[in-house]
């Protein structure tokens, strides 16, 4: 006998274990799987460059959503955000952002203004590079010499001959906001250039360097055509500055190149990936990219040139697509 009418003549269920099925029914669901929201402030030709069709249908089967932010408004009126993805400059934007995260602790921000600040300034960008001075049997890692340049331009053939650098050198904006650089041949030359400026000395490298792209833990390293090498028959018939306004850019790829084996071959992998875990750390940077160079006629001996921030990687790398979603879930 069945009591209190829970089930009726015809074996309905009564009220009371409706109720209770729907309650367990309930209770043994799932819950619906939360999107994570990556609010992304970015210029209209990164946005574009980045936020491609593909890697937007990636991140909609993992539950990711990419929505624009007005960089005009505070972050609190819009929202919310799990992740904040940026690559604008400015003070007005480095505020807002800096009140957002006092605010709202609990977003991750990629990646923080003060840290992608040490990027922007050449004077600052290759310090930890130096201070770090990798060496262990994969190679060596090095920054070439390089001065910091804010006077009167007749004074720079002296100022780098009190620092003790060597013709021809790479004359790079501070701001690291351009790739435009140039190479001066002789002391003539240098009081032609506009600063503030850093020159760097000039490396042969056999005409290639290595970009190095660092996305959270994943490492990816293309080859780009670079400045041919300087010989002594260079420097005596040559005068005056060699303006190179877009060297290693995306389509300066040499990754299909016929190369010199001794230039092509990348740099070993154990090595970069302790300069990367290194630079991670003490940069506190998880989007960025670093140039490399060779020197010619070595196999080990690496330099550091030059690092970006969020760099314009992705139409170029097909893994770009498979690193950056897991690093936006991960965080």
């Amino acid at each position: 006998m069945v009591s209190g009418g829970c089930v009726g003549p015809e074996g309905e269920v009564g009220p009371e274990v409706a109720a209770a099925v729907a309650e367990r029914d309930e209770a043994v669901a799932p819950a619906p799987a939360r999107e994570l929201v990556v609010g992304y402030a970015l210029t209209s030709k990164k946005a574009k460059s980045f936020l491609q069709p593909k890697l937007r249908g990636l991140a909609r089967k993992k539950g990711i959503l990419f929505v624009a932010i007005d960089h005009k408004r505070p972050l609190s009126d819009q929202g919310p955000f799990d992740i904040v993805l940026h690559k604008l400059t400015g003070k007005g934007w480095q505020q807002l952002l800096e009140e957002y995260r006092e605010t709202h602790p609990e977003v991750t921000v990629l990646d923080p203004p003060g840290a992608i600040a040490h990027l922007l300034d050449r004077q600052s960008m290759l310090q930890e590079v130096s201070e770090l001075d990798l060496t262990d049997r994969y190679g060596k890692v090095r920054v070439p010499k390089q001065l910091f340049v804010n006077t009167d331009p007749l004074s720079i053939p002296a100022a780098v001959t009190r620092a003790g650098l060597s013709l021809p050198l790479v004359a790079k904006p501070l701001v690291a906001k351009s790739h435009e650089l140039s190479l001066a041949y002789d002391p003539t030359s240098l009081t032609k250039l506009e600063p503030p400026l850093v020159l760097q000395e000039f490396v042969n490298h056999g005409g290639v360097m290595f970009k190095v792209y660092i996305v959270g833990d994943a490492i990816r390293v293309v080859r780009r055509f670079s400045l041919p090498n300087v010989d002594e028959g260079d420097l005596s018939n040559n005068a005056g500055v060699f303006r190179f306004p877009r060297v290693s850019c995306a389509a300066a790829s040499a990754d299909d190149a016929d190369l010199d084996p001794c230039v092509a071959e990348l740099p070993p992998r154990p090595l970069l990936e302790i300069l990367a875990r290194e630079l991670r750390r003490r940069l506190g940077l998880r989007l960025f990219n670093i140039d490399m160079i060779r020197e010619h006629g070595t196999r080990d001996r690496f330099y550091v040139i030059d690092m970006n921030y969020f760099p314009g990687m992705w139409s170029d790398i097909r893994t770009s697509l498979e690193h950056i979603v897991p690093i936006l879930v991960y965080y």
